[in-house]
C-alpha cells in the first residue's frame, strides 16, 4: 500500500466514527457526545494505520499503548463528568448560531470538523508504522526520552482531573477556585499534561524519521491553548468565579511555576 492509502485509510476510520457518533447525538439532542469519543478517534486511526502497515515494532506498539491508555482514561473521564448534565454550553451555543437544521449542519461543523483533527494528531503513528518499514532504527535514546514525557503527561492529567472532580464533589466549593494540588501551579494542569503526552509521541515519531509528524503535537498545543482550551474556558470565568482574577494574577496559566506574590493592596 502507498502512504497515501495508508493515510486515507485511517481518515475512513475517523469518519466513521465521527458519523455513528453524529447519529448519536441527533437522537439524543446531544452534539458534546463528540468530547467523549474524540481521544477513542485519535487511536482507533493510529490502529488503522499500523494494521494496514502491519507494523508490530517495539516503538509502534510503546506508542499506541500510551495512546490507548491516554484515550480510554480521557473518554472515560469525560463520560462520568458529563453524565446527566445533557448538552454542554459551548454545543448549545454553537446550536443557537446555525439554526435552522443544526442537527444536519453539525455532521460538517462539529463532527466531520473533528474527524479531520483526530486524523492529524494522529500522525505520528503513522510515522512510527512507516519507520518500522524504513530505515529507523527500532529504538534509541529520542524514544525513551519521548516515552518517559508522555507518560509522565497521562499521569500529570490523570492526577489533575481527579483532583478537580474532588474538589467539585464537596457542595462547599460550589462557585470557588480550585487553587491546590496540581492547580496550584498552573490554571490548566490537565490541559499541560496533554500537551506533554502528544509532545512525547511527537518526539518518538522523529526518531522513526517523520519530522512532519510534529504537526500534531503542534495542533494540539495550539487548540489547547487558543481554541477549546484555555482562551474559551477562561473566556467568563471572571463572571462565573469571582476570585479567579486573582487567582489568574498569582497562577501560570499552562506551564507550571511557582505562585507569584499577592499584588499591592490586593
Amino acid at each position: 500500500m502507498t502512504t497515501l492509502q495508508v493515510a486515507a485509510g485511517g481518515l475512513a476510520a475517523a469518519v466513521v466514527l465521527a458519523v455513528l457518533t453524529w447519529l448519536a447525538s441527533v437522537v439524543r439532542h446531544d452534539v458534546s457526545l463528540v468530547d467523549r469519543v474524540w481521544s477513542l478517534m485519535i487511536v482507533a486511526v493510529g490502529l488503522v494505520f499500523a494494521w494496514q502497515l502491519g507494523a508490530t515494532d517495539p516503538r509502534t506498539v510503546a506508542m499506541l499503548f500510551i495512546g490507548a491508555l491516554w484515550a480510554l482514561r480521557l473518554a472515560a473521564y469525560i463520560s462520568w463528568r458529563n453524565w446527566g448534565h445533557g448538552e454542554d454550553r459551548r454545543y448549545q451555543a454553537i446550536r443557537e448560531r446555525n439554526q435552522p437544521y443544526f442537527a444536519v449542519k453539525s455532521l460538517y461543523l462539529v463532527f466531520g470538523l473533528q474527524a479531520v483533527l483526530a486524523w492529524i494528531v494522529a500522525l505520528p503513528f503513522l510515522a512510527a508504522a512507516l519507520g518500522a518499514l524504513g530505515n529507523a532504527r527500532d529504538w534509541e535514546g529520542l524514544d525513551t526520552v519521548g516515552a518517559a514525557i508522555a507518560v509522565a503527561g497521562l499521569l500529570f492529567e490523570a492526577v489533575a482531573d481527579a483532583q478537580m472532580a474532588a474538589f467539585k464533589a464537596r457542595d462547599a466549593n460550589t462557585g470557588q477556585v480550585m487553587d491546590r494540588g496540581l492547580w496550584r501551579h498552573s490554571r490548566h494542569p490537565n490541559y499541560f499534561g496533554e500537551c506533554c503526552v502528544w509532545w512525547g509521541l511527537g518526539l518518538m515519531a522523529l526518531a522513526a524519521g517523520g519530522w512532519w509528524a510534529l504537526l500534531s503535537p503542534l495542533l494540539m498545543t495550539v487548540l489547547l491553548l487558543k481554541v477549546s482550551g484555555v482562551t474559551l474556558l477562561e473566556k467568563d470565568m471572571h463572571e462565573r468565579r469571582p476570585g479567579y482574577r486573582d487567582y489568574v494574577a498569582r497562577t501560570n496559566a499552562f506551564i507550571p511555576g511557582p505562585r507569584k506574590p499577592p499584588r499591592p493592596g490586593a
